[in-house]
């Protein structure tokens, strides 16, 4: 596993070489730029983006196999159809052969990448606010069409266990434990402690209400990385990259996604935009819950 896995990084490494080139791509192309993450690299080409991902394992996804790989981008593009019109268009070959890597070529695929319809930039949720161009229109078009997906996000009796009051605090102490050794180096001790001590406080007068969250059917199949920069108003309103790799980062009560969300924008300094789109959300759904868990999902959202 660990000679294929540097194979892997190399045959890559070629390819993204073979990215940076124009003639790579089979339409035209305006600029190449590119953008990294520790799990894939992207690269935008004007019209369309291709997103890759990288053979790593990091215990909570398994990128490692080339057929790992070709099953979460399916999934990368089947997941994020449900709030992404026309964004996530395919999945698509990279071919080897003729020395040469191409993309959707003849021989057979070495690699695999997601193709997208490149969003512009300025669009973005969190470029428009600090435009000062996000209205209460736009705010109240975003919550009804979160409060319709969530309507309709899937739920069972095995999703409905990400939500129990005992998962939710064995992440809240898993994460503790994580990040226990970084206190007094990387984290304040004082603030870890407070941390700490509130969340159990929380969960131990709380427990109540997360058995009523599940017998409302509040726990669903969300979106896992709701935040300001994933969120596009284009075309109407065009939310992209959810989590496809892990279910466990994506399943759970619906107040736990819009907390992420909720806490992205107060750190980018627009805390009444939050509180305004969650009031139009609870207009929309009638779900007064939400307000109750949501300063705490929002604080653990912030220390994971």
């Amino acid at each position: 596993m660990e000679k294929a896995s540097v194979m892997e990084t190399q045959r890559q490494a070629e390819i993204f070489q073979a990215m940076q080139k124009p003639d790579f791509y089979p339409h035209a192309v305006t600029t190449i730029r590119q953008r990294e993450t520790h799990i894939s690299k992207v690269f935008l080409t004007g019209t369309y983006v291709y997103k890759i991902k990288k053979p790593v394992n990091l215990g909570f996804l398994d990128f490692t196999t080339l057929e790992n790989r070709r099953h979460f981008c399916h999934q990368e593009v089947a997941l994020n159809r449900r709030l992404a019109r026309k964004v996530y268009l395919d999945v698509v070959p990279i071919t080897f052969m003729d020395n040469r890597y191409q993309l959707e070529g003849p021989g057979q695929p070495v690699e695999y990448a997601v193709k997208m319809r490149q969003l512009p930039d300025d669009r973005s949720m969190v470029r428009l606010l600090r435009k000062g161009e996000i209205d209460k229109e736009a705010l109240q078009g975003l919550a009804r069409i979160l409060a319709s997906y969530y309507g309709q996000a899937p739920t069972d009796s095995r999703i409905n266990t990400f939500g129990s009051w005992e998962t939710v605090w064995a992440n809240c102490e898993e994460n503790f434990r994580q990040t226990e050794m970084f206190v007094g180096r990387i984290l304040d001790e004082h603030m870890f402690q407070i941390v700490r001590a509130a969340t159990r406080s929380f969960l131990r007068r709380w427990q109540e209400l997360f058995e009523h969250r599940i017998e409302n059917d509040k726990i669903r199949d969300c979106h896992g990385d709701l935040r300001s920069g994933h969120v596009y108003f284009t075309d109407g309103i065009q939310i992209i990259d959810c989590i496809e790799f892990n279910e466990r980062f994506r399943y759970g009560d619906i107040t736990s996604d819009l907390a992420f969300l909720a806490m992205d924008l107060d750190y980018e300094g627009y805390p009444q935009i939050a509180h305004s789109l969650l009031k139009d959300y609870v207009a929309f759904t009638r779900d007064q819950d939400v307000f109750v868990p949501l300063d705490f999902y929002k604080c653990y959202r912030a220390f994971v």
